[in-house]
């Protein structure tokens, strides 16, 4: 059955938490929403997981008349949603078109990805998503005040068979899931906490493999409702349980299709483009931390005894470093992101990555010097110290002019407006109050 001649198709934007927001539509009006798509009102990007309305200059505030803006729906991105009958499966991305298409994240990475192209260059990402399960509903969360809550395993279990065994049925629901919606499922296992877990999109281009970690990211939380379970993607759902994450993996190819980042005579086998791009995430990135770290929860992960990076330094393997440079093999060969906590946007946290290494080839930053051992020591990891704290990173944002010129001043406004108000929001209030908010939508 094609989609035009299914029963019902939904297309969906993503918001700035990276939730999907969108209608169902009938089958036949497809064909005229694939030329115009349909209006939403860009309100959508100023509410919080739980539908709080945040501050948006010029969407939410006094000047604003929340009206529709059209959408763009992209035919490349079809697929099917498994948990609907056939004739209603289909779904289509979508995102905004007009002054809105400035803040939204699926046309932020696009941006980035046009002036990458400009220089030649086409990226290859794979993403890590690691998140929490709970044999929790919304009801006894509710019930039990988001306190005492029942992992879905009970002890610390990295890469343990034994509970991935136990679990069996899960792990193949899952990957049942990933088939309908496009997700290359790459690699799933136990992680270093009771109930948590961690998910690999497989390398792919960059706009794919945003939407492919967004769609997981989803419709994993639906997954657990239909079993009556919960997905938690806080980064620090408990002060006892280690830190979540979304790590971004990049390398860069030529217009042929020839690695970049390798060079077989070079230390550590990394060609000068590799250098100058490690170079440039550790000049630009400090000033974009919020893309990273978006929510008062994120801010919890950057906490002594995690595995969260203490600083924007580079190694080879080496994880206690932001930037990891891992991989053997021209095509293998990348580094991976380590500053993404586990709720960040797949599209904006990528376009930062993207927009700050490629500004450092093309303007050939060197980068430090690489940390060797355990960065964790205090004063062992070599590069800038991250912002203290959330107020910190939105500042830092708000004055970014490079943030600004690559991902719009728009961008820049709107988002900072958005978690400067849920900063304020959160002020004096506890882990419990977070958990209430963001435990299972954000």
């Amino acid at each position: 059955m094609s989609e035009t001649h299914s029963r019902f198709a939904t297309i969906a934007i993503v918001d700035t938490n990276g939730l999907l927001r969108g209608q169902k539509v009938r089958g036949a009006d497809i064909p005229g929403l694939l030329e115009r798509g349909p209006g939403m009102s860009p309100v959508q990007l100023a509410l919080d997981p739980t539908d709080e309305i945040m501050d948006m200059p010029g969407v939410t505030d006094d000047s604003a008349d929340f009206h529709d803006t059209d959408l763009a729906v992209d035919p490349a991105s079809l697929r099917h949603i498994p948990f609907e009958r056939e004739e209603d499966s289909p779904l289509y991305l979508a995102q905004y078109t007009g002054e809105a298409a400035d803040f939204c994240p699926r046309s932020v990475l696009r941006r980035v990805l046009e002036r990458a192209r400009a220089m030649g260059m086409t990226p290859k990402v794979g993403i890590e998503l690691e998140f929490t399960l709970f044999d929790e509903t919304p009801r006894s969360l509710a019930a039990k005040g988001y306190d005492g809550l029942h992992t879905a395993t009970a002890h610390p279990s990295h890469d343990l068979i034994i509970y991935q065994a136990a679990q069996a049925d899960f792990y193949a629901a899952v990957a049942d899931m990933c088939g309908p919606l496009g997700i290359g499922l790459g690699k799933m296992h136990e992680e270093i906490g009771g109930g948590f877990m961690e998910a690999c999109i497989a390398a792919t281009s960059a706009l794919e493999a945003a939407d492919q970690a967004t769609l997981f990211q989803n419709f994993i939380r639906v997954l657990a409702m239909r079993r009556d379970q919960t997905v938690c993607f806080m980064p620090r759902w408990s002060e006892q349980a280690d830190s979540q994450s979304s790590h971004i993996h990049v390398s860069l190819t030529d217009a042929d299709g020839s690695p970049l980042f390798w060079d077989a005579g070079a230390p550590g086998r990394m060609s000068e483009t590799f250098r100058h791009f490690v170079g440039g995430m550790q000049r630009f990135l400090p000033a974009m931390m919020l893309i990273f770290a978006p929510t008062v929860n994120s801010w919890r992960r950057f906490a002594p005894g995690t595995f969260a990076p203490p600083a924007l330094s580079w190694g080879i393997e080496n994880r206690t470093t932001a930037f990891r440079v891992v991989g053997h093999g021209p095509r293998a060969l990348r580094v991976e992101n380590r500053l993404p906590c586990s709720d960040a946007n797949a599209y904006l946290a990528l376009a930062a990555t993207l927009a700050a290494g490629l500004a450092g080839i093309e303007q050939r930053i060197a980068p430090t010097d690489a940390t060797h051992g355990n960065g964790y020591g205090t004063g062992a990891a070599i590069g800038s110290a991250l912002p203290a704290g959330m107020g910190a990173a939105i500042e830092a944002l708000r004055g970014s002019d490079f943030a600004a010129e690559w991902l719009s001043p728009r961008f820049v406004e709107t988002f900072t407006a958005t978690r400067d108000h849920q900063r304020r929001q959160f002020e004096g209030k506890t882990l419990i109050d977070e958990r209430r908010r963001f435990m299972e939508l954000g």
